[in-house]
């Protein structure tokens, strides 16, 4: 049962999900080689519709909590193998195994990357679409031109700096 437990977590981190979601559930039987993408050594595969109604009925809100993960696995047994029998649903068990990754992508850390992403050397309108200290993206204002709504006209306030108020309130 531990094995079990670590296997469904697993899967679980692979959605970056708390449970099991339906992509992960059909990832979880393909890799187990229990679905029709895979080649399935006896038993009857589960087809795509299968896969889904044993989703749909052992779920809870969106997703598979642990503890109904152990009755969608009775229900791959019985759909397989035609009986939920302790041996069916120990073969179904024993097939499962952790996430495969073998296409999971790594992140680049080399110089090519690094120079690439350092907005330091960007230019021209890209330049402005980050701060210059942090790298940070600067949002919407680094997009588009927002003009100010203060009710000075562009020559005062380059001549005067928007210091109108401060001036005139003191008479």
């Amino acid at each position: 049962m531990a094995n079990l437990k670590k296997i469904y977590e697993e899967y679980c981190k692979v959605g970056a999900k708390a449970n099991m979601t339906s992509s992960m559930w059909k990832k979880l039987l393909d890799d187990a080689g229990l679905s029709t993408k895979t080649k399935v050594a006896g038993g009857n595969a589960l087809d795509g519709a299968e896969v889904d109604m044993i989703y749909t009925r052992c779920k809870t809100g969106n997703a598979i909590k642990y503890e109904n993960f152990e009755k969608a696995l009775h229900q791959a047994a019985k759909a397989k193998y035609g009986a939920d029998t302790p041996e069916t649903h120990a073969q179904v068990v024993g097939a499962l195994i952790l996430p495969n990754l073998k296409f999971a992508t790594k992140p680049q850390h080399d110089a090519v990357t690094n120079r690439l992403t350092d907005v330091a050397n960007y230019t021209g309108a890209h330049r402005e679409r980050f701060d210059s200290l942090t790298g940070a993206g600067r949002g919407l204002e680094g997009r588009h031109d927002i003009p100010k709504d203060d009710g000075y006209t562009a020559a005062f306030r380059q001549k005067y700096d928007g210091t109108y108020d401060k001036r005139h309130s003191a008479q």
